[in-house]
């Protein structure tokens, strides 16, 4: 009766357990401009390598901004996804059930463009302007914290709801007169149109953070350290080889190098652990929206940025 028992017990706790990564046929990960080391990982194949053994296929799909790759991770579209590590919180304190796993990179990916010729120099001038933006993403919470620092609010000027390559096109016809752009689109813009930067603040801009399915790490946390060594192993695979990185971003985007030279340029792949550092700047970015209602006056900023950023899985140092 002992030996039933016990075999009962074990029958019933195995039913009752989550679906570990004998389970799992396939992880689903984004891949986007905006992320270099995602595509050094996606050229060079080292999680396919990886899972194999496992017999774990690997599918990858294109995200062209921080709200696509949020919006499949809220429609488990996919299981992983690249974005702003603002982007992020705000989804997440939205009801998005995710958490950030690793730093992609530390980039000055976004600023405010205009045309040499719009007479446009500061962001006052942007009052009463049409402005170009891809909602939801670091480029529109930039917008956001640059008008309030010039006194203004997204009702001083008309935005332009676009993806992020469709917003460089409307500002080179005129349909716009300024953006908020992104690399390596804003990179392009810069050399091959002439395009000014006219306002930077590289602090402003935050993390680039890979995202996982809060119930994909709690259900299959070995396969989450397994897409997150074989993203470090493609992040030292750009920094020792920067011509395999530009050679990644030349493939995936079809610009040509010396836009890619300049995205990269300002693009830091030498911290990928998630911690104090990005937190300080999620929550900076947090407490600015919430001034500017964009997030809710009752939510506790400082505690959403700690129940997004999981160190659990940080890489060894």
């Amino acid at each position: 009766m002992r030996l039933l028992r016990r075999t009962l017990l074990a029958a019933l706790a195995l039913a009752a357990a989550p679906a570990f990564a004998a389970d799992v046929k396939e992880i689903r990960l984004d891949w986007a401009s905006y992320n270099p080391v995602g595509l050094v990982l996606k050229e060079k194949g080292f999680l396919e390598e990886a899972l194999k053994p496992k017999g774990i296929a690997v599918r990858w799909v294109q995200s062209l901004g921080s709200n696509k790759a949020l919006e499949f991770l809220n429609a488990d579209a996919i299981d992983f996804g690249s974005s702003a590590g603002a982007a992020a919180l705000v989804a997440r304190i939205n009801g998005n059930p995710i958490k950030a796993v690793y730093a992609f990179s530390r980039p000055e990916w976004t600023a405010l463009v205009t045309r040499k010729d719009s007479g446009i120099a500061r962001v006052a001038d942007l009052k009463g302007r049409r402005i170009a933006v891809t909602r939801g993403t670091d480029p529109h919470i930039f917008l956001i914290r640059a008008l309030q620092g010039a006194g203004l609010t997204e009702r001083d000027a008309k935005l332009v709801l676009l993806q992020h390559a469709d917003g460089r096109t409307a500002l080179d016809r005129g349909d716009v007169d300024a953006w908020a752009g992104l690399d390596p689109m804003m990179a392009a813009a810069e050399i091959e149109n002439g395009d000014t930067l006219f306002f930077r603040d590289a602090s402003a801009n935050t993390w680039g953070l890979l995202a996982v399915r809060e119930a994909f790490a709690r259900d299959n946390p070995d396969l989450v350290r397994t897409v997150i060594a074989a993203y470090e192993r493609a992040r030292r695979v750009a920094v020792a080889e920067p011509d395999a990185l530009r050679a990644a971003l030349v493939s995936a985007t079809k610009l040509p190098d010396p836009v890619i030279a300049r995205q990269i340029e300002r693009t830091d792949l030498s911290e990928p652990a998630v911690g104090p550092t990005q937190a300080a700047a999620i929550r900076a970015a947090g407490l600015a929206l919430q001034q500017a209602g964009i997030v809710p006056a009752g939510t506790d900023v400082a505690a959403a940025v700690d129940g997004l950023l999981d160190p659990a899985f940080n890489p060894a140092p």
